[in-house]
């Protein structure tokens, strides 16, 4: 599986960024993309995913409400749309597969990725 992210830069609060991923290479029939990030001295956090089988899509409470994830299956990709950025979103954004829901956000588990790419940057800041 590769997946490429693009897309974070410098935004200041209460602004908008979108990041892309281009996926490919799956073998798995079942499986929740998203992304998480990872901030400096902090552990992953799942952001947001969106489920292969049957497009439901999945949010931490942290960022319900501003983020929006959504893929288009034509081009092999997902976006997560960032609107009312705070400068604690700022993190290293990875785009990145799980088994399911559960293992991406560790709801009642450990965090399990079973594949993600390099990181983009978004920081927010004045």
């Amino acid at each position: 599986v590769q997946l490429q992210a693009s897309g974070g830069g410098l935004v200041q609060p209460g602004g908008s960024l979108r990041l892309s991923c281009a996926a490919s290479g799956f073998t798995l029939h079942y499986y929740c993309i998203g992304w998480f990030r990872q901030a400096p001295g902090k552990e992953r956090e799942g952001v947001s995913c969106i489920s292969n089988s049957d497009g439901m899509t999945y949010y931490d409470d942290s960022v319900k409400g501003r983020f929006t994830i959504s893929r288009d299956n034509a081009k092999n990709k997902v976006y997560l749309q960032m609107n009312s950025l705070k400068p604690e979103d700022t993190a290293v954004y990875y785009c990145a597969t799980a088994r399911d829901m559960y293992y991406f956000f560790g709801w009642g588990r450990e965090h399990s990725f079973l594949s993600w790419g390099q990181g983009t940057q978004v920081t927010v800041s004045s």
